[in-house]
């Protein structure tokens, strides 16, 4: 097979409480479905198919759809949607029972609001890990969306594919910590690696990095990142979500802990009050991180799903890799017997 499936099963990204809390009530395209997203009075977020079972109107802010008292209210002929998807009221009738809209599973980290995308509508198989700790010492997260040709198993390949990582943003000593270990819909993939930044023109610096990347499904994956030579530790989620079949969103979210007393005083930043130079490291984490995807995309938007690849013994994890996503396709896994449509 010569193309993967658009749209794997698993947790993706829809938005964050804050946004919805902002704008009430958002709508998009995501996984080639069209949805809504809202929030009601006691906190309760919906997630849901953007057209009314009533007429069939669409549901979203752009056609006139709007909150009121927690519940979603349609522009066509006013039925009122509350966060289960049930319609509880109409102007001139009583609610029918069988007007429900189709709601889609939650999970919420940290801010950040998942719903569950099942194969032709499988409940949910698997879970989200639990946030980690949100204790004061970790700052505001900051965001960047990116916009692609491109598909979620071919993006989040990045992870386990160290070779790359050298001839294509330039790290140095790129290291296998361990062996890539798969659990379920977990994978997690550890690597030590050294980066030179040029100051000025005048000055190399060496910065010396150790990465844990956690991935749960081809839509969610966390980095934690300790940079040794400053002792700055920092979160980075990598968000991957389908929009149509042809186009994704990579969202990147970082989160830097407060660096009290960074081993480097210049380039750690230690002149500044501790607030702003947490602030103003994960602005800079953020922007790098920005740079190296985008020179990813140039590559992402014109490569083909090779399969089977013709692996060198330094492609190991690819290999596990590639086994591992098998299970998010489980239509063709089911009518294969073993996945071999999309096998390594």
């Amino acid at each position: 097979m010569d193309t993967l499936p658009p749209f794997p099963e698993g947790w993706f990204f829809v938005t964050t409480r804050k946004a919805l809390l902002g704008e009430k009530l958002i709508e998009k395209t995501w996984m080639g479905e069209e949805i809504v997203a809202w929030c009601d009075g006691e906190g309760r977020i919906c997630v849901a198919d953007a057209m009314c079972p009533h007429l069939g109107s669409h549901l979203g802010p752009t056609v006139g759809g709007i909150v009121r008292d927690g519940c979603l209210v349609c522009p066509f002929h006013g039925f009122e949607f509350d966060t289960t998807g049930q319609c509880v009221a109409t102007p001139n009738a009583p609610a029918p029972k069988a007007a429900k809209l189709k709601v889609y599973e939650t999970r919420e980290i940290l801010g950040l609001v998942f719903a569950w995308y099942g194969s032709n509508g499988r409940p949910v198989q698997w879970d989200l890990p639990d946030g980690p700790p949100s204790a004061a010492e970790w700052g505001e997260p900051g965001f960047r969306t990116l916009r692609f040709r491109g598909h979620p198993q071919e993006t989040a390949e990045n992870s386990v594919d160290f070779g790359h990582l050298r001839y294509v943003h330039g790290y140095d000593n790129v290291t296998p910590v361990g062996s890539v270990t798969v659990d379920g819909a977990y994978l997690k993939s550890c690597f030590d690696f050294k980066r030179v930044r040029r100051i000025l023109g005048i000055k190399d610096l060496v910065y010396d990095i150790s990465a844990v990347t956690h991935i749960y499904g081809l839509g969610y994956s966390l980095v934690e990142i300790h940079e040794k030579t400053i002792d700055m530790n920092a979160r980075l989620w990598v968000l991957l979500t389908p929009i149509d079949g042809t186009l994704i969103d990579l969202v990147l979210v970082s989160q830097l802990r407060e660096i009290r007393k960074p081993r480097r005083f210049i380039t750690g930043l230690g002149f500044l009050p501790m607030k702003l130079r947490q602030r103003l490291m994960n602005y800079i984490l953020l922007s790098q991180q920005k740079r190296d995807v985008l020179q990813d995309v140039v590559i992402w938007e014109r490569k083909r799903y090779q399969t089977p690849p013709r692996l060198c013994r330094a492609d190991g994890p690819i290999g596990t890799y590639r086994r591992y996503c098998r299970q998010f396709y489980p239509d063709l896994t089911i009518a294969t017997g073993s996945g071999d449509s999309i096998a390594d």
